[in-house]
């Protein structure tokens, strides 16, 4: 696929025009393609002339990446576009004839691809993402106006609310997948809910017996015990009524409060990594630890994991249960794994790059690819797409993180949202600094000794940007991306799906 984009995406110049020009007067079709390739050669040669700094060559490295992977698909499809194409003669009579036959030389493999509509995730799960942060707001009230203010502080900033997302969309495309049993939720009301048009008054009828038997998710288990919420809280007919799409995609109200559970699980995780790493800020606001102090952002992620615990339990899923708490554990023994770079295991030495692929699915991966197998999960799926979905969650997982720790080396403290170049200043070797030592053998005593002599920060950081690491580093998250598309397309087309793909082909060129 790679060089069908390359050749697509070379744009006629001067200089290729004059070749071109040349190529069609002998033969056309044996030459043209080396003599866009050989143009690009020089151009890029002619480039590297103009500055060899190490700075220059992470721009360089990073952008011919992405322009090899991710973009070059949309620019050559939208010049193949741009003027219709006839078929190769060799015999062109003018340039534009010219021209246009040498885009049918080049756009065969593009051809082959259907274009995809762009969709929207938020838009497609609406109101069920957009009510996240209210929903969390009220479920973390507390008699102690303290308490209060430091627990909801990160949600006042806007996030990416990227687990909730992927929650939702995974709910809306396993509604459709095969399921264990036919006695699910709502296969007894899923079909007169999405023709609401044919019969109300059974409608109403469904809907209220519905809305009932979900009230649970808001409804002590142990009798006697007080509720958290006050009395109707909540919008009654839309927070405990199933949302349907007009392809039949439903979004379950324990699906609902399982994003919102993720999203408590992971802000919960911020407030404690805060004060771990004595950041000053997050979000672009300061910190929690930065404004009310150590103790009180622990506590308030304490209490943040203490009523995510208790919205699951009121799921009154046991699998689900199972799931979100082996992720609660991977967190803390992801941060215990990141107290060194390296470990021995029953007297067997663990790989570096594996102990650190090992680190970053128990700190980012876990927590994500847990709850898309939730998801699934309470949509009473079969273990074969639960799997699925699991599968997806955790190379989506690893995919975001190996890109979050690139970024730490290539955009600035205002782009992430957070302190810029904090991974070597902690002592922690990334996937960029990995591969940089495979180039750089003198960066291993720098990685054990966790980069605390003087200089050691600085040599790390300037040997990373001499080496491939950053652009290895991509082509990892490049792979894993890959993977989990392969994962989810086994889900039956929908609009959730296509969304989900999107997603992941959008991150390889996010910023923050």
């Amino acid at each position: 696929m790679i060089p069908a984009i390359t050749r697509a995406s070379t744009r006629p110049t001067r200089t290729t025009a004059a070749r071109l020009r040349i190529s069609c007067a002998a033969s056309f079709r044996t030459t043209s393609t080396r003599t866009y390739s050989k143009a690009a050669a020089e151009a890029t040669a002619a480039t590297k002339q103009v500055d060899e700094s190490p700075l220059s060559k992470i721009a360089e490295g990073i952008n011919s990446t992405l322009r090899s992977t991710v973009m070059p698909l949309r620019s050559a499809t939208a010049n193949n576009d741009s003027s219709s194409s006839v078929p190769f003669t060799g015999e062109a009579a003018t340039w534009n004839q010219a021209v246009r036959e040498a885009q049918s030389l080049v756009k065969d493999d593009v051809e082959k691809l259907e274009p995809q509509p762009i969709i929207d995730p938020t838009k497609l799960v609406g109101r069920d993402l957009w009510d996240i942060k209210g929903n969390i707001a009220k479920l973390l009230g507390s008699g102690h106006p303290s308490l209060n203010t430091v627990a909801k502080h990160y949600f006042s900033a806007d996030g990416k609310h990227i687990r909730p997302l992927l929650v939702l969309l995974i709910a809306q495309a396993t509604s459709i997948a095969p399921k264990k049993t036919s006695n699910t939720a709502l296969s007894s009301s899923s079909a007169p809910l999405s023709s609401a048009s044919d019969n109300n008054n059974d409608n109403d009828e469904n809907s209220t017996k519905i809305m009932h038997n979900f009230r649970s998710i808001d409804t002590p288990i142990s009798n006697g015990l007080q509720n958290i919420l006050e009395k109707d809280v909540f919008d009654q007919q839309t927070h405990y009524t199933p949302s349907i799409t007009h392809q039949g995609c439903t979004i379950l109200p324990t699906q609902r409060r399982l994003a919102e559970i993720s999203e408590m699980i992971h802000t919960a995780s911020l407030l404690h990594d805060d004060v771990i790493d004595a950041s000053a800020t997050r979000r672009n606001l300061p910190s929690a630890n930065a404004s009310f102090g150590n103790k009180m952002a622990v506590l308030a992620g304490d209490f943040l994991l203490a009523r995510a615990s208790l919205a699951l339990a009121r799921l009154r899923n046991a699998e689900c249960i199972e799931l979100m708490a082996t992720c609660l554990a991977n967190l803390v023994e992801g941060e215990f794994m990141q107290l060194k770079n390296t470990r021995d295991q029953d007297g067997k030495a663990k790989t570096t790059f594996d102990y650190y692929i090992e680190k970053t699915y128990m700190k980012t991966g876990s927590l994500i690819a847990q709850s898309c197998k939730s998801s699934a999960v309470l949509a009473d799926c079969t273990p074969e797409v639960a799997d699925i979905a699991f599968k997806f969650g955790r190379n989506l997982g690893l995919a975001f993180q190996l890109v979050d720790d690139m970024l730490d080396f290539t955009v600035t403290a205002a782009d992430l949202g957070k302190p810029a170049g904090a991974d070597l200043k902690l002592g922690l070797a990334t996937a960029p600094v990995l591969f940089a030592w495979e180039e750089f053998p003198e960066l291993e005593p720098l990685i054990k000794r966790k980069f605390a002599n003087e200089g050691d920060v600085e040599k790390a950081r300037l040997l990373v940007y001499q080496s491939d690491g950053l652009k290895k580093t991509l082509a990892l998250a490049e792979e894993h991306c890959n993977t989990a598309i392969d994962a989810i397309k086994k889900l039956p087309p929908s609009d959730a799906r296509s969304a989900l793909i999107q997603l992941t082909e959008k991150l390889l060129t996010r910023r923050h």
